[in-house]
This record gives C-alpha cells, sequence and structure tokens, in this order.
C-alpha cells in the first residue's frame, strides 16, 4: 500500500516508493530503496523535498499519527505552497539573452566545456561499470553546458567532437551526439526543455554498453565489433538501469530504447515502425548513426562528414525523413571537418558555417590540385561577394602526400581556429 507522509515521519526500515519535490533537491539516484541507516534518514530529513510516499508492503508502516504539515511561523521553513509558487516564479523570469559568439570565440569556451564534461561522463561511466547507481545530478549540467554552446554558436561543440582526436571514444560519441541532438532539436523548433531533454537523452544512449559482458573484449575497443546478439542487449540493458531513476524524463528512457529502432520496422529491440518510435528515439537514431559514420573501426574507416550526410540520405526505410532533412539543415551540406574541391582546383576543409548559405560555408585551403603541392593555409569565405571560388565536390585525399585524415583533420581545424600553436606542424605537414 502507498502512503504520502511528512519528511519528520520517516523511520528505519520504511520504504522509499517516490521522492516528492525536485530531483535536484535531494542526493539520491535511486527513486525507490529502503531506509537501513541513520545516515540514510538524516540526509531525507534533511533534504529539500516536501513529502514521500512510502510503500508498506515492502518496508515499515507509520507507527504513530501523521505530522501536521508546517508552516513558516511553526519551523522557519516555508510551506510546500509557499515553495511550488516560488518555483513557479523563478521558472516564469525571462532568461537572459543569449549572445552569438563567433565559432573562434567560442570553440575555446567549448574546448573548456569538453575536458569538464569528460571527467563527469568518465565518473558516471566508471560508476555504471562498477554496478553503482548511475549519477544523474553529476551529467547534468553537462546537458546545459553543451545546451549554451550550442545556442550561443551552433557548429563550434559538435566540429570540436569532430575534429579532435585526443577524445575517448565513448566519451566523444556521448557529447558530440548530445550536441548533435540540441541543435536537431533547436532546428525542429522545440521548446526549451524538449531541447533540454534531447541533449540528455544524448549522453544516455550508450551507457548499457557498461553492463555488456566484461570479458567480451570486442575488437578495438568497439562493443560495435561484438557479436550483433550481445551488442544489441545494450540497448535493453541502458533502459532498464535509466528506469531505477524515477526522475528521468520518459523521452530519454525512450531515446535510449528506441534509437536502433527503424522507420520501416526492420530494427531493434522491438521491431518498432513510423510513429510507434518517439519523437526524441527518431531524432536520436539520425545523431547516434550520423556520429559512429565519422568513427574509425576495425571493420570500417572513418567518413568524410559530407560522405557521411549523402550515406545517411541514401539509407532507405530507417529514418524520418522529415526530422533528416530538419538535421542537415541543422549540420550542413558539408558539414564542419569535410574535406572539399574547389572550383580553383585548391583542395580545403571546411572549418565554419555560413548561417544563410549552408551550401558556402567558410573553408581553410590547403593544397593545390594543380602544382600537386602544399600551399600556405588560408581562409576562403566562399558567401561572400567577392569571393568567385566554389564546392565542387568532396574531396578524394587518396594518393596525396599528406597525413591521415583524422590528424590532418585535427590539425587544419585546431590551427585555423588558433587553438594551440600548431600553426608551424600544420604548415610543415601539410
Amino acid at each position: 500500500m502507498l502512503k504520502r507522509i511528512a519528511l519528520s515521519d520517516l523511520e528505519l526500515g520504511m520504504f522509499v516508493h517516490k521522492m516528492e519535490g525536485n530531483w535536484f533537491e535531494h542526493p539520491f539516484w535511486k527513486g525507490r530503496f529502503m531506509i537501513e541507516t541513520q545516515d540514510k534518514l538524516r540526509t531525507l530529513k534533511s533534504s529539500g523535498l516536501e513529502e514521500v510516499v512510502i510503500d508498506t508492503s515492502k518496508g515499515k508502516d507509520i507507527t504513530r499519527q501523521p505530522a501536521q504539515r508546517s508552516t513558516p511561523k511553526d519551523s522557519g521553513r516555508p510551506s510546500p505552497k509557499i515553495r511550488i509558487n516560488g518555483i513557479k516564479s523563478r521558472r516564469s523570469v525571462v532568461p537572459k539573452p543569449i549572445v552569438p559568439a563567433s565559432t573562434e570565440k567560442e570553440l575555446h569556451a567549448a574546448q573548456k566545456i569538453a575536458e569538464k564534461a569528460k571527467d563527469n561522463m568518465r565518473q558516471a561511466f566508471l560508476a555504471a561499470r562498477l554496478g553503482k547507481a548511475l549519477n544523474v545530478r553529476a551529467v547534468e549540467p553537462v546537458v546545459k553546458d553543451i545546451l549554451g554552446s550550442v545556442r550561443r554558436n551552433p557548429q563550434a561543440f559538435a566540429g570540436l567532437m569532430r575534429c579532435k582526436l585526443q577524445n575517448e571514444l565513448i566519451f566523444r560519441h556521448a557529447l558530440a551526439v548530445s550536441a548533435l541532438m540540441v541543435s536537431l532539436g533547436r532546428q525542429m523548433k522545440l521548446c526549451e526543455k524538449a531541447v533540454y531533454e534531447a541533449g540528455l537523452a544524448g549522453l544516455f544512449l550508450d551507457i548499457g554498453t557498461n553492463y555488456l559482458p566484461k570479458d567480451l573484449n570486442p575488437r578495438g575497443g568497439d562493443y560495435r565489433n561484438a557479436d550483433p546478439k550481445i551488442w544489441q542487449q545494450h540497448v535493453t540493458l541502458g533502459h532498464r538501469v535509466l528506469q531505477n531513476d524515477d526522475s528521468l524524463p520518459e523521452a530519454v528512457l525512450d531515446a535510449c530504447l528506441h534509437h536502433h529502432e527503424r522507420i520501416d520496422g526492420t530494427g531493434f529491440p522491438n521491431g518498432l515502425a513510423q510513429e510507434d518510435i518517439g519523437q526524441v528515439g527518431r531524432m536520436a537514431a539520425i545523431c547516434d548513426t550520423f556520429d559512429y559514420m565519422l568513427t574509425q573501426t576495425d571493420a570500417t574507416e572513418a567518413l568524410d562528414p559530407a560522405l557521411a550526410i549523402q550515406k545517411l540520405l541514401a539509407i532507405e526505410g530507417a529514418f524520418d525523413t522529415d526530422i533528416l532533412r530538419l538535421f542537415i539543415e541543422s549540420v550542413g551540406l558539408y558539414p564542419v571537418g569535410s574535406f572539399v574541391r574547389l572550383r580553383s582546383d585548391k583542395l580545403a576543409m571546411v572549418i565554419d558555417e555560413d548561417p544563410k548559405e549552408s551550401a558556402k560555408p567558410v573553408v581553410q585551403a590547403f593544397y593545390s590540385f594543380a602544382s600537386a603541392d602544399r600551399i600556405v593555409p588560408h581562409r576562403v569565405e566562399l558567401a561572400r561577394r567577392k569571393t568567385e571560388d566554389e564546392i565542387v565536390g568532396i574531396a578524394d585525399l587518396s594518393g596525396l602526400n599528406l597525413p591521415e585524415d583524422g590528424q590532418l583533420r585535427e590539425l587544419i581545424f585546431l590551427s585555423a581556429h588558433k587553438l594551440s600553436d600548431n600553426t608551424l606542424v600544420v604548415h610543415k605537414a601539410c
């Protein structure tokens, strides 16, 4: 039997079924648990929760007359009614306007966000591997930071994840997909709450890989190289662990479970089709697939971002076509990191977008096909009226005396945006 009681009525041996209040107001990551220690009891009673719901079929029942709700006069604490009104008034405050930032400026902030986020994600995923409860609060600031970065500049954070090699695969993928989900949500004109939930979902899509057999040891550390019957279990395992936190939005759970479903019904784990797949799940399928296409594995080469866009368009029956169109609008036909051939017979890499003309991004030219030699890297803003150059297609780098694609992409990107002291290295290597 479920009973709603005041915090002051909690006792050892009670089973907490639900905590009434904002999930930021308490330190517990499991929504349901037995009160087994005095420390846990004291922590609950001193939290900012309003009430809790206990399950008397699983634990101790209340043994005394339920306490009356306190008032400010009785205890000095605001009553639930005042507290709720306070929350509502805070939520109605007009947020500070977002000041757009140039890609170069935002990238410096994005670097700091990525380092901090990687540490938070590493701790959360390590806890998962050790079988501990998932610390949702630890990664909540990650989504807020990514959301703020994308609002200031839609390309900077995802571009950094796409072009920087010194990132562990699992963390880079989680952060990149989160940024892609936020950008896509904004392109779809979702409300801020829905955009935030999309970003949170991006972080947790593959949390289930932490619960796959420890001795699996897939090639290259990539679980996609494991037996498909084993690897596919990561969606149900991840969904199960996320269910332990009652405060997570349903959209986050659905995205974790459904991001490998297909519109034509041939996906897994449930073979859902069309509208049976939730909106965030359909968004996640695109963002997750796109970012993995950019990742080299033992079985596949990493695709150029522009080639990945073409491949997404060529896959029949997998994705929601309307959402895919909006995704491409959010990243561009030639996303940051794409190698392109210019009409001037130069080889260049996309380093920034032009918000008004997606087919005319900002590129960094660094090689001449005409002379078959490297040139001094220089920026070309293709959308400028005085610029006569244009992209004629995706570049083929095979046979050229250039560094490996991933290394080249990182060197050009960091140098172009002055993110490190690699400029001289780029001149020598390119």
